[in-house]
């Protein structure tokens, strides 16, 4: 047993192998990290590459995300699931208007493809209410391409969006 606790140590972190003074084990010095800071690049014990960022007064300041065109869409296709039952409903909503799935009820307030690939994502801003409550399940846009990134959080039933619709 304890042959393999020495393996492990052996694996794992030579330098620990050298602190409780393992014979016949050939290790390298820790360097002394607490007098200098280290450069943006430094090799330790073990192999483990530190890298530091430079976050000061002069440091790159990060680039803002493109802009996608966009453009707004007549209506779009959401797909709803009851998660009890299994059950899956697709919804045709036009702007402005209110469907019922389940004990939600799903406004679509409005929708938007980017220009230059309108088949390519939908951006939906939705608000759904469940039945007894008094604020909004949700209110929000959510992505098909990422429905996660803002998602329904509700026990019973799920609401995303599969697409704008065109027509």
């Amino acid at each position: 047993m304890r042959a393999l606790l020495v393996l492990a140590l052996l694996a794992a972190a030579p330098a620990a192998a050298q602190e409780f003074g393992l014979p016949g084990v050939e290790t390298e010095p820790l360097p002394d990290l607490s007098t200098e800071a280290p450069p943006s690049e430094e090799i330790i014990g073990g192999g483990i590459v530190v890298e530091t960022l430079d976050i000061g007064p002069g440091a790159a300041e990060p680039r803002a995300a493109p802009r996608v065109a966009v453009r707004e869409a007549p209506g779009a296709v959401l797909r709803g699931l009851d998660k009890v039952s299994g059950r899956v409903t697709d919804l045709e909503l036009s702007v402005g208007e209110t469907a019922s799935f389940g004990k939600l009820t799903v406004a679509l307030d409005d929708c938007r493809v980017p220009v230059e690939n309108p088949t390519g994502d939908a951006y939906a801003h939705l608000t759904v209410r469940a039945e007894g409550m008094e604020k909004p399940a949700f209110d929000g846009w959510m992505i098909a391409s990422s429905p996660a990134l803002s998602a329904l959080d509700h026990p019973r039933y799920d609401v995303w969006v599969i697409r704008c619709r065109m027509s």
